[in-house]
């Protein structure tokens, strides 16, 4: 009986009362959708009826569906939240009521979209007042309902649902003032343009438990403790999607616009951000270009929300870089399912940035390793897909050194101690060589062989070469006094045209030929040990630079005699001529 005479209340006065609660409502006022016309005073005892005003640009019926949309989603959003909330808490005298509800907020969305629909377009002219006239039944029915509900919510001690059901009451008053509003307009004149309809409700949802716990499961899993950024000028759009979320496990922050939303973002890290496209000071659109902008927040996923429905708005935020675009009011699986989606895609694409990075340190690893036997312009040309390597270097310097009487030496120690000793030398021979920009080539047991002026030619190849000679002795007269061994080296230093190239197919190696390598060879073995000996055409090159000492005659098989010297230090008055490095 109650419920029946507070519906035929609701009938009898449903006009008046309509404008008496939306003025007393939450609600925002309607917005201005165009300039009205002037129009003569009324008593303000008189109701006002919408003047006839025509749109004739795409952004003021965006406004109109904007407008239309919002309190909708609201009413939908709400009433879902709380048919959800029934299986768990046993609301069963609310749930019928609340399906009423639903159903009634279902309907208005199939108007409005039917209204506006892109065929209708092709007329010139849509007509608003059918529009007023048929959304107003439901409006009302969702009005009685709610209102009824939270009689019953009282009455049953559900105090919990009260807010919830005030802000279906306060959307749907909303609405009703809006057509009562007189900038509403009774006439939309555009042209034709595509647009996008939101998905199609997916009906009662909560009838198949098994299937919406496996779906809720999997959708928990991939939202759980996400930290979510929800930027929207509506704070009961914002209470929806946070208690939605939150349920799911997220951790949500809310920004109630653009520009909130990026100072938000300067001093906390998200996971994923949901952006409202209509939002004062900065909109939705300007935000995600900022995001995409900044390096640090380009890889967030953003998924914009909307009442907007235009295929233009759709494209400019994906071309902008946003993940997906919702349109409202939006459908509670469809959200769910699509952030779920959109963080399983960051955490992918953190997983594959892990991996490119441990791609990479095995690369830099491989390349050092290759390094270590290949000069690095070679190891570039192989890079390139150079499969054969083999350059003529008309004139660079070879040196060979030799430990002396090694195998003497060596022979009671064990082995460790002997790999440890060759290890420290070679390891001061190879930074001497770095240091004085000459190219190590190989070391075959007791022997090191280095070259300046190869695989990049410089004209100061043979003082670059004797600097590390001279060091070099240095260095094995200091370990053998260290080690206690009885060591020195041999050295063999010659100038002249070398070839050189990579040889072998699974170990390959970066080697020399040629006379000069031969004669540096001999010179080095046919030497005494602690000096370096060189050649004719080395000491030409440097007898300015350095002091020689003449060395016996060099008898080569083809070519006859050869001079040789001695080097034996720098000449104290060019000091300020050797190559500095």
């Amino acid at each position: 009986m109650r419920r029946l005479r507070h519906q035929a209340g609701r009938a009898a006065a449903a006009a008046g009362e309509d404008r008496k609660a939306a003025a007393k409502a939450e609600a925002v006022s309607a917005p201005d959708f165009s300039d009205p016309p002037a129009r003569p005073s009324t008593p303000a005892n008189a109701a006002e009826t919408p003047v006839p005003v025509a749109i004739q640009d795409d952004e003021s019926l965006a406004r109109v569906r904007h407008s239309l949309r919002t309190p909708l989603n609201q009413i939908i959003g709400y009433c879902e939240l709380m048919l959800e909330e029934s299986l768990d808490h046993g609301y069963a005298a609310l749930e019928t009521d609340l399906q009423k509800i639903h159903t009634a907020g279902q309907q208005l969305l199939a108007l409005i979209n039917d209204t506006l629909a892109p065929w209708k377009f092709e007329a010139g002219a849509i007509d608003l007042d059918a529009l007023r006239l048929e959304m107003r039944t439901p409006l009302n029915l969702i009005v009685g309902y709610s209102e009824l509900c939270q009689e019953v919510a009282e009455e049953e001690s559900h105090q919990e649902l009260l807010p919830d059901l005030q802000k279906i009451t306060g959307a749907a008053k909303n609405l009703l003032s809006l057509f009562e509003s007189i900038s509403f307009p009774t006439r939309i004149e555009v042209s034709p343009q595509p647009t996008f309809s939101p998905s199609a409700p997916l009906g009662r949802r909560f009838s198949a438990p098994a299937q919406r716990a496996d779906r809720d499961d999997l959708v928990e899993r991939a939202v759980q403790g996400a930290a979510i950024l929800l930027a929207d000028d509506n704070e009961m759009n914002r209470d929806m999607l946070c208690r939605r979320l939150e349920r799911l496990g997220a951790k949500v922050t809310e920004a109630e616009n653009g520009r909130e939303a990026v100072s938000t973002l300067q001093a906390k890290n998200f996971d994923l951000i949901l952006l409202d496209m209509v939002m004062p000071e900065m909109n939705g659109f300007e935000t995600l270009q900022q995001i995409k902008a900044n390096p640090h927040w380009r890889d967030i996923p953003v998924i914009m929300l909307s009442a907007l429905d235009e295929l233009e708005k759709v494209i400019q935020c994906i071309e902008a870089g946003a993940d997906d675009y919702i349109t409202k009011p939006f459908n509670p699986v469809l959200l769910t399912a699509r952030i779920s989606s959109a963080l399983d895609k960051r955490r992918l694409r953190a997983l594959e940035r892990s991996h490119w990075e441990m791609l990479e340190i095995e690369r830099q690893k491989s390349e050092t390793l290759l390094l270590n036997i290949l000069p690095r312009s070679i190891l570039d040309r192989l890079k390139q897909g150079e499969n054969m390597i083999a350059d003529t270097f008309p004139d660079a310097t070879v040196l060979v050194a030799n430990i002396s009487d090694f195998s003497q030496a060596t022979a009671s120690l064990p082995p460790d101690e002997t790999v440890d000793l060759l290890n420290d030398l070679y390891s001061q021979f190879d930074w001497l060589a770095e240091l004085h920009t000459v190219e190590k080539i190989k070391t075959v047991a007791d022997t090191y062989i280095a070259a300046a002026g190869l695989p990049v030619a410089r004209p100061d190849h043979a003082p670059a070469a004797a600097e590390v000679a001279l060091e070099m002795l240095k260095i094995i007269k200091k370990e053998a006094a260290r080690r206690k061994v009885k060591i020195n080296l041999r050295i063999g230093l010659c100038s002249g045209p070398v070839m050189a190239g990579i040889v072998g197919r699974k170990r390959f190696i970066y080697d020399l030929w040629g006379e000069t390598m031969h004669t540096a060879c001999l010179l080095e073995d046919l030497g005494r040990p602690g000096f370096i000996r060189v050649s004719q055409s080395f000491y030409e090159k440097t007898r300015d630079k350095y002091l020689f000492e003449p060395a016996d005659r060099l008898t080569l098989r083809g070519r006859g005699e050869l001079d040789t010297y001695y080097l034996t230090g720098r000449n104290p008055r060019q000091l300020s001529n050797l190559p500095h490095f």
